[in-house]
């Protein structure tokens, strides 16, 4: 199986591109993420590879790092999500704006993507919220579940950005939440989970 792939970027479209390995062309699918991460023809550039085997077809995934890839996985185990349709998740939110989104709940976040109806967004919900935290979703983003640093503020604001919020009007709300959590767990830290779902609630009064 083909795991990654170093060469020169050649064409790239909407939804694919060519990467030029020592005068081999590998068609490469991804997100437009990823592809807008690329760097200009016909630079050298490094992808990260999924390689699916289908009866018709030898089909490669590519994805501009390791948090991407892992949650194209994650997302191609629930059924009704095939690689096309995670791709496109991927492309509307990032690693750790789906983490953010499944930890929440927020299933209008999910049906915004195009292709995703509230049956298949209340299953990807239920199926991976219980998943979602053990994986990476890049840099300065933390896991659901696991401990709020000192930057948790941010984080959570970066979260809800992705889910739509202006700065202006969610930080007022996420600085109270944090002030009232850290109260009643009596100096312990909070999930980050925790207080998105209680900055969703209170935004969505």
């Amino acid at each position: 199986m083909i795991a990654q792939l170093t060469g020169l970027v050649g064409q790239v479209e909407a939804d694919r591109c060519v990467v030029d390995v020592h005068g081999v062309g590998y068609l490469v699918h991804a997100s437009t993420r990823t592809l807008s991460a690329l760097p200009s023809p016909p630079e050298t550039a490094r992808v990260l590879v999924e390689t699916v085997v289908r009866e018709d077809a030898f089909l490669l995934y590519g994805f501009a790092d390791a948090a991407e890839r892992d949650w194209f996985r994650l997302l191609t185990t629930v059924q009704g999500v095939g690689a096309k349709l995670a791709l496109a998740i991927l492309s509307a939110l990032s690693p750790g704006e789906v983490a953010a989104t499944i930890a929440a709940g927020d299933k209008a976040g999910l049906t915004r993507v195009s292709g995703v109806g509230a049956r298949l967004a209340e299953r990807i919900l239920t199926e991976l919220r219980d998943k979602a935290g053990k994986l990476p979703v890049g840099p300065g983003v933390v896991l659901s579940g696991r401990p709020v640093s000192a930057g948790v503020e941010g984080d959570v604001l970066l979260a809800l950005a992705g889910l739509g919020f202006r700065r202006a009007e969610a930080q007022p709300v996420v600085v109270r939440i944090l002030a009232r959590l850290k109260e009643a767990g009596a100096g312990q830290e909070a999930d980050l989970d925790v207080v998105i779902r209680e900055s969703l609630r209170e935004l969505a009064r």
